[in-house]
């Protein structure tokens, strides 16, 4: 069930589901704040713990607010496209052989394509490229940290998704990673795996969480930042 209230001028999503404590949010793109409640928890109760973070909920949507953003990509010549961190001018190649993406002296990514290829097809093309080379530099991750944390994920995906860079079904011991994080630099993809595997030990952001979670990454809170440094991807946000 999902309700909306408005809390000194912040319009806050409540969604009530059957668990023990309350979990607030700040969500990209444009600092959505959304509250997970226990089912008896009053909207009353929910203002008061909104207000007691109102302070942290302005510094994030100002933080958003002030995230670089991409406008929607058009698939052409010279245009900007990141990957691992680095910033790469598009070019490209038509020919009427197997499609195929090549990185080209750091500088460039070289998409090959059939001339008659659209916009579209193009970036499909790209997309399934980030999700090959995700596929390669993850299970070398899962390996290093999945003995070192003490879990063992049964199955990991990659999706495109809008308001998170991974989450974590618990119960059936599976992660999913956003198809994004193949822009961001490696140590950001591996703080988001070593995030997402911490969740097998506690399944809420708490105190316990975060103590894991710095046990294993002591600079996380870098990395998290640098996420909300780099550019957003455009997306059709539906909300």
């Amino acid at each position: 069930m999902s309700t909306e209230i408005r809390v000194n001028g912040v319009a806050v999503e409540v969604v009530r589901k059957p668990i023990k404590n309350l979990h607030l949010g700040v969500y990209p793109p444009n600092g959505r704040v959304r509250v997970a409640a226990p089912l008896a928890v009053s909207d009353e109760a929910v203002r008061l713990a909104v207000i007691g973070k109102l302070g942290w909920i302005r510094r994030q949507q100002n933080r958003f607010g002030a995230q670089p953003r991409q406008s929607r990509r058009a698939m052409v010549n010279g245009e900007s496209h990141y990957f691992m961190g680095r910033r790469y001018r598009l070019r490209i190649m038509e020919h009427e052989g197997p499609t195929k993406v090549v990185l080209r002296n750091n500088s460039y990514i070289e998409l090959h394509v059939a001339p008659q290829a659209t916009p579209l097809e193009r970036e499909a093309i790209l997309h399934r490229w980030y999700r090959r080379q995700l596929r390669l530099l993850v299970p070398p991750m899962l390996e290093k940290w999945q003995p070192l944390l003490g879990v063992r994920v049964a199955e990991w995906r990659i999706k495109k998704m809008k308001t998170q860079w991974g989450a974590c079904t618990v119960e059936a011991s599976r992660i999913w990673l956003n198809l994004e994080l193949a822009k961001k630099p490696i140590q950001c993809v591996e703080y988001i795996v070593v995030h997402e595997l911490t969740h097998l030990l506690e399944r809420h952001h708490n105190e316990r969480f975060h103590t894991l979670l710095e046990r294993a990454i002591p600079q996380w809170r870098h990395y998290r930042d640098m996420l909300n440094r780099a550019p957003l991807a455009h997306e059709d946000w539906g909300y």
